[in-house]
């Protein structure tokens, strides 16, 4: 089955509701430059700007991340979350070899992408060591549960160490962001909820 990436999503919404890039930029508040990278280049930005494109769009978060969908209970195996890789987002280093730009920190492994009309979006994440990040905001709910690693989280001006077997839960609506706390590999299960 062929795939999608979110770009390729977002040019198949925006044709079909007869959308252009400059409306869509106004309605989301992205810009025509960052929407025009992510249909045309393949980019893949934070959550953030998808988030705020799916709502201008009016579908799930998910409608751009899917590459097809199951109604019923959806079922990730041991292993199986390994070959979903959904995006990566990050900052790549300014000093970063050329093959590394294009690995930015975080890698989002999707739990529950074949499921019809659903609201959350279950990852596992893989946060590298030194990954840079900047501070997300969006509309919604989050809740992250450490699996491995010590996990640095900026909320608003609040940072807090969460260590294995610990969670959180926020509203990203408050800038925050989620880092390694001690330079070394951290993974946590990751929840998004966004309202439709």
């Amino acid at each position: 089955m062929a795939t999608h990436t979110p770009g390729q999503r977002i040019l198949e919404l925006r044709g079909t509701y007869s959308i252009s890039r400059e409306t869509l930029a106004e309605r989301s508040g992205i810009s025509v430059e960052l929407i025009a990278k992510i249909e045309d280049e393949g980019h893949i930005p934070d959550l953030a700007p998808l988030i705020k494109i799916s709502r201008a769009l009016g579908v799930r978060l998910g409608t751009l991340l899917d590459d097809h969908e199951q109604l019923g209970p959806v079922i990730t195996r041991a292993g199986e979350a390994a070959a979903s890789v959904r995006f990566m987002t990050g900052l790549p280093e300014d000093n970063a070899p050329a093959a590394a730009k294009d690995h930015k920190g975080l890698t989002f492994k999707a739990l529950a992408a074949d499921k019809n009309g659903r609201h959350m979006e279950p990852f596992i994440v893989d946060i590298e060591p030194n990954s840079v990040q900047e501070k997300s905001t969006h509309e919604g709910e989050e809740f992250i549960h450490v699996l491995a690693g010590n996990l640095k989280l900026e909320y608003g001006a609040v940072a807090e160490t969460l260590n294995a077997g610990d969670s959180v839960y926020y509203d990203s609506i408050v800038p925050h962001r989620v880092l390694s706390a001690d330079s070394q590999p951290v993974r946590i299960l990751a929840v998004i909820y966004t309202p439709v």
